[in-house]
């Protein structure tokens, strides 16, 4: 099952909407053949290590890292495929959560007579698709922030001059996080003070380009904006219809995303989630500044904070890595629980769960 994890993992950034997923076909204790999803509207695992078998599965054991499909979509069920090549037993690391599915693939494998098991490293199964359960559970993408700052928690100077920060390394790590996102999220804020290109630019692999959107309530963003003049698509989400900006930014080439603004004027995090789960949004990079990045924090809508601190200092008038509001008292402090920490170059990245959430 490490082995079909794996395999599954190099699907990273090329199979959304549908979940990373990995096969490997034993019998007598001996490999088969293995595959992995490579990407929506593909074959699947299961069905392309069947094909890599040549045919020859008749008693094997499939390994497989989330259960096989039982339902027609852009590719027949792969729970028939697992019957019709004669499989003895399937395990499976989870469940799916797709409500298609949902227990439904295993039990028409046992009704053919095939042994199941499931449960085994059904946690890092879930770990390699965060995004593919958050959405098929809670019905909203899951959501990382990645942020960079001085040791001192500072993320530009005091005359906003913030390029770069980090090291070479660490801003092509943070391509690689690009890279494996259904969608970068930004501010307009942001756009007016750095003029982001947001793209992914020093990554080398295979991937499908995220889907890169601006939060702007009063369509702020000007038409001659980095990320609208290179043609790769721009999404805005504002507050509603404003006649006379929305011609030059759809001339300029977005795509104007109408939300309902909250108490405060703006466009909330609920509203921006909802509407890009509505278009099969798994996972979220979060880029924005410190307000933004702050609010979203406060609301419960960040799951995973990403931060890459430099060794440097670099004042009490730079900007704050995070603005936080009402806290006050020690009680008030927002729990974090730290998932990985490593170098990247001369740069420490932090990788943190924000709260208690749970998958619901």
């Amino acid at each position: 099952m490490a082995q079909a994890l794996a395999l599954a993992a190099r699907g990273m950034c090329t199979t959304d909407p549908n979940p990373r997923v990995g096969c490997v076909l034993v019998r007598d204790g001996q490999k088969l053949a293995e595959a992995w999803h490579h990407r929506a509207g593909e074959p699947h695992a299961e069905v392309l290590a069947i094909a890599a078998a040549g045919g020859d599965t008749t008693g094997a054991t499939a390994y497989v890292s989330l259960e096989p499909c039982c339902h027609y979509g852009r590719t027949p069920p792969c729970a028939d495929a697992l019957i019709e090549a004669g499989l003895a037993r399937v395990v499976v690391a989870a469940t799916d959560p797709n409500p298609r599915v949902g227990g439904r693939g295993l039990e028409r494998l046992r009704e053919a007579g095939v042994a199941v098991a499931f449960g085994l490293l059904s946690e890092q199964s879930e770990q390699l698709n965060p995004g593919f359960f958050r959405r098929m559970r809670a019905g909203l993408p899951y959501v990382r922030a990645k942020l960079a700052a001085s040791l001192d928690g500072r993320t530009a100077m005091a005359s906003g001059e913030s390029r770069w920060i980090t090291g070479a390394a660490a801003r092509a790590d943070v391509h690689r996080l690009r890279a494996q996102s259904s969608a970068i999220v930004t501010g307009v804020d942001t756009v007016l003070a750095d003029d982001p290109q947001l793209t992914v630019r020093d990554f080398t692999g295979d991937f499908l380009p995220p889907r890169r959107v601006i939060i702007d309530s009063q369509l702020r963003t000007p038409p001659s904006a980095g990320m609208l003049s290179d043609q790769q698509g721009v999404t805005i989400i504002h507050g509603g219809t404003m006649p006379g900006r929305e011609p030059a930014l759809v001339n300029a080439g977005a795509e104007l995303w109408e939300a309902t603004l909250e108490d405060n004027g703006h466009v909330g995090p609920t509203g921006v989630l909802e509407a890009l789960a509505a278009v099969e949004t798994n996972e979220v990079l979060l880029e924005a500044g410190a307000r933004l990045t702050g609010a979203w924090v406060q609301a419960g809508r960040v799951d995973e904070l990403i931060i890459y601190l430099a060794p440097h200092l670099m004042g009490n008038e730079g900007r704050p890595l995070l603005e936080l509001t009402g806290l006050e008292q020690m009680a008030d402090r927002l729990p974090l629980k730290m998932l990985d920490q490593r170098m990247v170059g001369d740069d420490l990245r932090l990788t943190l769960r924000v709260g208690d959430r749970e998958e619901g």
